[in-house]
């Protein structure tokens, strides 16, 4: 099989699509498929090209068995909502050269990832010019949360961009994403079942396991080892809802054996420092290295997972399954009519979204019951290892993919 992966999120140091496409990337490569990746050089979380990467160039470069190719692409230094089009905009149109580059490739399937939506179009239009067949995954319901979260407005608008995004939708052979309610979505935006496909998130749930002594991060941190730690690890953006960490901790400053360590960047963070400055209880870490992903969810105590209210039922957060995977109970802002809430009521403790004293007070409930925490734990590492493990999820998305070639219906 060849598979075309297309699309501006490729960058498997990180957490997040990055990371998940990368992963996939790589299993697909190491399962003997010929695998292209036609992406933009990494930028995120800080909004600058990484250390040796170039903005403005065409690179090619040999990836854990698939060939990269990145494209220029526009990064500006102060992200507003037009900026972010037009740099969206930058990377749809010189990425397309690097797109028709791929013509004698002749690929099976051209794949995908919303967000960015920009990139669909030119997707579409090779997969079909070329015979090959076009799949869409849908990591972040962007349009919709971009008008939840008031970056786009106006109700005649937002009835032409979800008109243009349902006919978007109806042309991929394929259209997958993370979770039950997204599929639910997908099929209210006019996807037939037969085009559905369930990819969850996974977790490689060999290499993040419960750890059975103390995290090397708390003697870093100078932490003690009888102290009770609520971290919060991940992107740090505008549908985080991170002002409630910053709430969370300053409630709870009074509770000496209780301490709070976020971890990540992104542009959210440097106004949850301004909000922390002053307390005592909180320490920030910068994105860790992905090796050590497992001794930083160990760290944890309780993890945390706010969410903003008009956002909260528009995605199944990436960092859930890491999470999970690490044997620690959450405390999530999720509503319990949503997957998210009813993921967390088995092994954490769901509140309302935006709501800092409910929150604050699930987190003092498991810090002072540390029974409840290990059967929690238990209950959470028992779900990820059933729902989420990597290679059961991979093996059903590779037999996803041939079925999709072969034009045979998906069981």
């Amino acid at each position: 099989m060849k598979l075309l992966v297309y699309g501006i999120n490729f960058a498997p140091e990180l957490t997040g699509i990055g990371k998940y496409t990368g992963e996939m990337v790589a299993w697909l490569a190491a399962q003997g498929h010929e695998v292209r990746v036609v992406t933009a050089p990494p930028y995120y979380p800080d909004w600058a090209v990484w250390p040796g990467y170039g903005a403005g160039r065409y690179t090619r470069e040999q990836w854990h068995g698939a060939t990269v190719i990145r494209t220029p692409l526009w990064v500006p230094r102060k992200v507003t909502g037009t900026k972010r089009l037009v740099h969206l905009a930058s990377f749809a149109l010189s990425s397309i050269p690097a797109l028709l580059a791929q013509w004698r490739w002749k690929p099976d399937v051209v794949w995908v990832t919303e967000p960015p939506l920009f990139c669909s179009p030119a997707a579409l239009a090779f997969a079909r010019l070329r015979s090959a067949k076009a799949w869409l995954h849908i990591q972040d319901y962007e349009v919709d949360a971009a008008f939840e979260l008031g970056l786009l407005k106006g109700a005649r608008v937002r009835s032409l961009v979800a008109r243009a995004e349902r006919r978007l939708m109806r042309s991929f052979d394929r259209i997958s994403t993370i979770s039950m309610r997204m599929m639910e979505r997908a099929s209210s935006k006019g996807t037939e079942d037969a085009r559905l496909v369930s990819l969850p998130n996974w977790a490689d749930v060999s290499s993040i396991r419960p750890l059975t002594a103390d995290s090397p991060y708390r003697a870093e941190l100078g932490i003690r080892s009888d102290a009770i730690v609520a971290l919060y690890s991940g992107n740090m953006g505008a549908k985080q809802g991170l002002e409630l960490l910053a709430e969370t901790a300053a409630m709870l400053a009074d509770h000496p054996d209780l301490e709070f360590v976020f971890c990540g960047n992104g542009a959210g963070r440097a106004d949850l420092m301004k909000r922390c400055e002053s307390l005592k209880n909180v320490r920030f870490l910068d994105l860790q290295p992905m090796e050590r992903l497992g001794d930083l969810l160990g760290l944890a105590d309780i993890h945390l997972l706010p969410q903003r209210a008009d956002a909260a039922d528009l995605v199944m957060p990436s960092k859930l399954t890491g999470i999970l995977s690490s044997g620690r109970p959450v405390v999530a802002g999720a509503r319990p009519e949503t997957e998210l809430g009813q993921v967390t009521a088995t092994c954490g403790i769901a509140v309302p979204p935006d709501d800092p004293k409910s929150f604050a007070e699930a987190v003092l409930s498991l810090a002072s019951q540390p029974a409840l925490r290990r059967e929690l734990g238990a209950r959470a590492r028992a779900y990820a290892e059933e729902r989420f493990d990597r290679d059961a999820v991979l093996r059903q998305f590779e037999r996803d993919l041939a079925a999709c070639i072969g034009g045979a219906a998906r069981r």
